[in-house]
């Protein structure tokens, strides 16, 4: 089967997931996967689709015990390609599987780092995620009461996987979610008078 469309991955998530916070994660990181697709030259709704299914299963299984392999059983169960599949278990370390492909690559690169992008666009005074610079995301990272959930290590070993420097990573993922900024509630908040 080929992959869903945006509008089945959509329904799916919805069904899936009522937390707000969740869908904006899910929505950041289907932004990221798809300016990673244009830069490596890859289908963009099939990495879009990817990166906005990732955790629908989360908000009904979060324990590392059964996420993303019970939403993998549903992806299967309703036909998903396998590479589709195989790519939303490689972005968790527990999963055991290895990240090989491009699509798998940046999945993981970006899914820790959209949640710690977020975390810093909201502590700016003007919550504006374009302002955010990637020198300021690096400050962060080095305060560990800081977004303390997120896993600083896979940031770091993302960018690595994917061959790319740090910087011009973290602005690609900034870039991407600035793109969607409106729907992520981070476009910024009007000046006080």
């Amino acid at each position: 089967m080929p992959y869903p469309s945006r509008d089945e991955a959509w329904a799916l998530l919805t069904e899936w997931t009522k937390n707000e916070s969740l869908i904006k994660h899910a929505l950041s990181v289907e932004a990221a996967m798809r300016a990673y697709a244009r830069h490596f030259g890859a289908n963009e709704e099939e990495w879009g689709v990817v990166g906005l299914l990732h955790d629908f299963d989360y908000e009904r299984h979060p324990t590392l015990d059964v996420h993303p392999m019970k939403g993998a059983e549903v992806l299967r169960a309703r036909g998903y390609p396998e590479e589709m599949i195989r790519a939303i278990l490689a972005h968790a370390a527990h999963t055991g599987v290895s990240r090989e492909t491009p699509m798998e690559k940046a999945l993981f690169a970006v899914d820790e780092l959209t949640g710690f992008v977020t975390a810093v666009a909201l502590v700016r005074p003007d919550k504006k995620v374009a302002e955010v610079k990637p020198s300021s995301v690096r400050k962060k990272m080095k305060d560990k009461a800081f977004a303390r959930a997120v896993n600083r290590d896979e940031i770091t070993e993302g960018a690595q996987l994917m061959g790319v420097e740090f910087e011009p990573h973290v602005q690609t993922v900034i870039d991407a979610m600035a793109g969607i900024a409106e729907r992520l509630g981070l476009a910024g908040t009007p000046a006080e008078a």
